[in-house]
């Protein structure tokens, strides 16, 4: 899937089916539910989890709290936006 064919579901009522919980995070994030998108994330142990949390939290305007995800993710913090960062996420993990 490119990230172009994933922004297309961004209006359906649900991810597609068969995305890891990083990149489902990313999408319930891009339909306003950060809670969901924030629960998915946590629940991702490895760096990629580490860094859709980091991009969550800096979001959020919690800095502190992004720059230590950040450092799990083994990543600094972007000096983009964060349209920027979540397209990058997205297609990286796709």
């Amino acid at each position: 899937m490119t990230l172009e064919e994933f922004k297309k579901t961004l209006s359906d009522e649900s991810p597609p089916e068969g995305l890891d919980k990083a990149v489902q995070a990313l999408w319930h994030d891009a339909n306003g539910d950060w809670d969901t998108a924030h629960n998915l994330a946590q629940s991702v142990g490895d760096t990629t989890g580490a860094w859709v949390h980091a991009y969550l939290h800096r979001k959020e305007g919690d800095l502190s709290n992004a720059s230590y995800w950040y450092s799990r993710a083994s990543r600094s913090m972007p000096k983009t936006t964060l349209e920027e960062e979540w397209e990058q996420i997205v297609s990286e993990l796709l």
